[in-house]
């Protein structure tokens, strides 16, 4: 056995344990590390496919961002998991029913599942004599750059959009007035209190 088929199993093996374990874990911060680790796994396994983009893509989205709210999330927020528990069992025909279905057609896509005769040489393969991220980089940047950039603007607005629909001035919240607190008059800002001894203000 080779390094590299032993790393692909390694990862491969990882990646299903993390995965496995994000499911039946019964602390949410420890489901959520265990996802960090399927989520670094599955970066390795891109790795060896040649995909660096991807990889790297995968751990700066999904595990510096993604991975980290949810734990920040999870953390903060004093939810009663017990509660959501017993809410959850009168579910579980159901699910267990989807789940079923689910594994059914994962069955039959697999059984009828081949690899083309050439695909081995096809994957995550150079384009000349250009690594993948710089290929990458050529198609996004030259070949397709207006669309690229109009696809940020899209999203730019979208996110604008989403926050005007959204914000709504409320009237019972005290907000903070800059102008007021720079232009106040110190002495009528504070007052001197004699308090005499053993006398409270």
């Amino acid at each position: 056995m080779t390094a590299v088929v032993f790393v692909f199993y390694l990862f491969a093996v990882s990646t299903l344990l993390g995965g496995l374990m994000t499911v039946l874990s019964r602390n949410p911060v420890h489901s959520v590390l265990w996802l960090i680790l399927a989520f670094l796994s599955s970066a390795g396994l891109f790795v060896l496919l040649g995909a660096e983009f991807v990889a790297m893509l995968l751990m700066i989205v999904y595990i510096g961002a993604v991975a980290v709210l949810f734990l920040f999330v999870v953390m903060m927020l004093d939810i009663d998991f017990a509660e959501l528990k017993a809410e959850m069992a009168k579910y579980m025909p159901l699910a267990l029913l989807i789940g079923v279905v689910i594994l059914m057609q994962l069955a039959l896509a697999l059984g009828v599942w081949g690899f083309d005769a050439g695909a081995a040489e096809r994957i995550a393969a150079p384009k000349g004599d250009m690594e993948n991220t710089r290929a990458l980089g050529m198609i996004l940047y030259d070949q397709y750059f207006l669309v690229f950039q109009l696809s940020g603007l899209i999203l730019l607005v979208a996110m604008i959009g989403a926050i005007v629909l959204t914000l709504r001035h409320r009237t019972d919240i005290k907000r903070q007035d800059v102008l007021a607190q720079m232009f106040r008059d110190p002495a009528k800002a504070m007052e001197l209190k004699d308090v005499k001894p053993g006398q409270g203000l």
